[in-house]
């Protein structure tokens, strides 16, 4: 199988999670021409790529192909009458150009399929640190750059157990993430929309009107009920994180930040982001001065790291299924992790490429 424009067309969500990514992912998907399904957020993989060594070697690709299916089958939220088997992946995949972008797009690509959509989104935001590599493999990927006042984002991000459980470390993931999108604007101007959540918030029909547009796919006006998806009613249930997404926005969430954050806090973030809230007209309400010095970082990522312990025994009493779908993924990378830890990739110029004997892979094609 070969990507090709007759493929659907791939388009990623960026530039960072806690925007309201799975509000506009819900909603999107209502329409039969688009599809995006949980993410697999391979950010939390990549840590690992070195240790699979040079891909050119047929075993070390077979192996990455192999973990990679088999994050997308710990994923919390399961996609739809999917079911890959890595050795049909690989001898499918085997004379492409080789990277974990091309399998996990692969992924997405087919899963699209399934659903005979013409688009297909990744909503794995944080692969917006990767978009060169994806615009090589994919020249005609647009994406959708969604910012939410940094303050608003940061509150919730300090609440989620897939961020980090202090203000400044937090403005600064932002802070990249937002630098990262610029990078992307900057390159591919007519491939970038950018829209901000407070917009979504406050008309949610036109702002979706215009993310359709720019996808080119039909608005649909059940986009406006949310109660309507499934899916919505689905992961509402499992997290807390997501608790919220079978219901309409919120417009006065807009400023919820200010009971959940301190001064200090505020003060901290817009010193980190303050050139983006003035850019994206977001009012200040601090002066801007906070101490962002090495020994005050060094200190925030000490009381981050306790308090996401806390985080995850907190977990276990008040939410023990999501405790243990998120555990089950966090095991699966950590066992990766041991294993490929046990072997040390060669060095290009001292490694014979070893070459695996090619199969047909409609022999082992899921039929059911």
């Amino acid at each position: 199988m070969t990507a090709s424009l007759a493929r659907p067309r791939p388009v990623m969500m960026i530039p960072l999670r806690r925007c309201g990514s799975h509000a506009l992912r819900l909603r999107l998907n209502m329409a039969p021409q688009f599809y995006s399904p949980y993410p697999l957020h391979i950010v939390d993989f990549m840590p690992l790529l070195p240790h699979y060594g040079d891909l050119r070697d047929d075993r070390n690709y077979f192996r990455l192909v192999t973990d990679l299916c088999g994050l997308q089958a710990v994923s919390m939220v399961k996609w739809p009458h999917m079911t890959f088997d890595p050795v049909e992946m690989f001898e499918a995949l085997r004379h492409q150009p080789r990277s974990v972008h091309r399998v996990h797009w692969e992924l997405l690509l087919r899963a699209a399929e399934y659903q005979g959509a013409s688009v297909v989104m990744d909503k794995s935001l944080d692969n917006v640190h990767y978009a060169d590599e994806l615009m090589a493999l994919f020249p005609d990927m647009l994406f959708v750059n969604v910012v939410r006042d940094p303050r608003a984002q940061v509150a919730s991000m300090n609440r989620a157990i897939i961020h980090d459980f202090d203000t400044r470390l937090n403005a600064e993931t932002w802070l990249a993430a937002h630098r990262a999108a610029d990078r992307v604007t900057a390159r591919h101007p007519e491939r970038v929309l950018t829209i901000r959540y407070e917009d979504f918030l406050s008309s949610q029909q036109a702002t979706l009107e215009t993310v359709c547009r720019f996808l080119g796919i039909d608005f649909q006006p059940r986009m406006l009920d949310v109660g309507g998806s499934q899916e919505a009613k689905q992961i509402s249930q499992l997290s807390a994180l997501w608790s919220s997404n079978c219901f309409p926005p919120i417009v006065a969430n807009i400023d919820k930040f200010k009971q959940q954050l301190g001064m200090d806090e505020i003060n901290v973030i817009e010193t980190v982001t303050g050139d983006y809230m003035d850019r994206y007209n977001y009012t200040r309400l601090a002066r801007g001065d906070a101490d962002l010095s090495p020994d005050a970082r060094a200190l925030a990522v000490t009381r981050s790291d306790a308090a996401r312990e806390r985080a995850w025994r907190g977990l276990e009493q008040d939410n023990f299924r999501d405790y243990v779908l998120r555990r089950v993924r966090a095991d699966y990378l950590a066992q990766l992790r041991a294993r490929l830890g046990q072997h040390v990739p060669q060095p290009a110029r001292e490694t014979a490429f070893a070459t695996l004997s090619e199969l047909d892979p409609a022999a082992f094609e899921v039929a059911d």
